[in-house]
């Protein structure tokens, strides 16, 4: 996996975080991913089409859900991830692709995004189809975000 898309990810997602939600993000230590891999319980996951091919997927525990929701919906207190909370946290998983897309082409890659995709539950695994999955740990005082990159070959 080139050091460029990745790049890209991670600026995305630590701008876009840190724009909406309180607390300040960080990166942790990436790591490679062994399929099947467990997830937190509520997953966001996009598609990624075009000059490389993949997926995003997006794993938080409910209570940060919650907190970036808020965020998303400038501070409004959010008790459930009811489907306005769904909303803002799928929201989130487009503006971090859509940043992505654009870095991306400034560096000659031009890439699509599918829908964003939020499940809910316990005890959830992906499987990445054989893709390379690179997590990218999101790091805060509140806890933290996995952003698994996967890219096929």
């Amino acid at each position: 996996m080139k050091a460029e898309y990745i790049n890209a990810f991670i600026k995305a997602s630590t701008e876009v975080l840190n724009n909406f939600v309180s607390e300040k993000f960080s990166v942790g230590k990436p790591f490679i991913r062994n399929n099947p891999f467990p997830t937190k319980e509520i997953i966001i996951m996009l598609g990624i089409t075009g000059d490389i091919k993949g997926q995003a997927v997006f794993s938080l525990s409910e209570d940060m859900a919650k907190a970036v929701a808020s965020g998303m919906m400038m501070g409004m207190p959010v008790d459930e991830i009811d489907e306005m909370a769904k909303s803002a946290l799928s929201e989130l998983g487009n503006m971090i692709m859509g940043n992505s897309a654009t870095l991306l082409f400034n560096v000659g890659v031009k890439i699509d995004i599918t829908p964003p995709s939020l499940v809910k539950g316990l005890s959830l695994e992906i499987s990445s189809g054989g893709m390379e999955t690179l997590c990218v740990p999101l790091v805060s005082t509140m806890g933290d975000i996995e952003f698994d990159i996967g890219i096929k070959k």
